[in-house]
């Protein structure tokens, strides 16, 4: 297969949706995804993001009903999902992942049906996130490979630390893959995790 197929097809067909986030969609293709851990980030700076975002939507509308134009675009993702991110790389909250036996729960579960229902690209497990790069098979949803992976891993989470409740939160920051150069970035962004002891695995999607 061919790398560039997995990219965002501005001329295919995009399912859009959103639930406090943005979620494009297009069968086949290439996600850069990040979820986090509940206690990851303070109520305050989530209360302003979402403060923030609600105001950016109403000067220039809604990116998961409308096709941001390049500038708009890059702004959107500048203040909103880069500035999650550095938040993250923080280190605020219990940071489990942190832990080499609880790390090892979410390698695992992301290895386990590569090649059947996804292409898993490179990862970065860290102290309270995880970055991967995925492209789900034709038939296979996001949303399923997402939730196989976030549930299964709380619960064996939980166990390995003796307690119960909620481990990660619940809506995870995606968007498609639109460029080599894009992927090259992000693939940058994630091994550079090492540096901060996280758990990366580069890998060739090819």
């Amino acid at each position: 297969m061919e790398l560039d197929s997995l990219f965002f097809d501005d001329h295919d067909a995009v399912d859009v949706h959103e639930r406090n986030l943005p979620h494009w969609r297009q069968e086949g293709k290439l996600y850069f995804v990040t979820w986090r851990q509940a206690d990851s980030i303070p109520a305050a700076k989530r209360e302003q993001w979402a403060q923030e975002r609600a105001a950016f939507i109403a000067a220039h509308g809604d990116p998961a009903a409308t096709r941001l134009g390049p500038e708009l675009r890059r702004c959107y993702h500048q203040l909103f999902s880069e500035r999650v991110h550095r938040w993250l790389d923080v280190g605020h909250g219990s940071c489990a992942l942190r832990r080499p036996d609880v790390a090892g729960i979410v390698r695992a579960a992301l290895h386990q049906f590569d090649g059947q229902r996804y292409r898993l690209g490179s990862f970065a497990i860290a102290g309270n996130h995880v970055h991967v790069l995925v492209a789900p098979v034709a038939g296979i949803a996001l949303s399923r490979v997402l939730h196989s992976w976030k549930s299964y891993t709380a619960k064996a989470i939980n166990t390995a630390l003796g307690r119960s409740g909620t481990f990660w939160q619940a809506e995870s920051h995606d968007h498609l893959v639109r460029s080599a150069a894009a992927l090259y970035r992000i693939e940058a962004y994630i091994h550079a995790h090492e540096e901060q002891g996280a758990l990366v695995e580069r890998r060739d999607l090819l």
